[in-house]
């Protein structure tokens, strides 16, 4: 299995940007579909991203939609989250995650490998 470890995360006004990075080692990067979710307190790990193997593909949750963009590096093992007009409603643990066979799903289930996690807290 691959082992993601995130980066990137801090604290920002609404508004502002981020932009989170998910360096991969142990395997074979371009095997893996990516995605990224998150946890707020006291919720459920949600999805957040999902890119294709090749990163040809892409999908969302509908209320990153035109905010957000995933997008990966085969050369260089890692996957990029920006995050743009952040809300305080997008405070949370972002977390990367790796899958050998189930690529553009939003079930945590699907993915098999995932990293440390790296807190994005929006103020307001």
């Amino acid at each position: 299995q691959v082992q993601p470890v995130e980066s990137g995360g801090g604290v920002v006004q609404a508004g502002g940007s981020l932009r989170l990075s998910c360096a991969v080692s142990g395997g074979t990067f371009s095997s893996y579909g990516m995605a990224w979710f998150r946890q707020a307190p006291g919720k459920e790990r949600e999805f957040v991203a999902a890119i294709s193997r090749g990163g040809d593909r892409t999908s969302y949750l509908d209320s990153v939609k035109g905010r957000f963009t995933i997008s990966r590096d085969n050369a260089k093992n890692t996957v990029y989250l920006q995050m743009n007009s952040l809300k305080p409603e997008d405070t949370a643990v972002y977390y990367c995650a790796a899958t050998r066979f189930y690529s553009m799903n939003a079930r945590t289930s699907s993915y098999d490998s995932w990293g440390q996690g790296t807190q994005v807290t929006v103020s307001a």
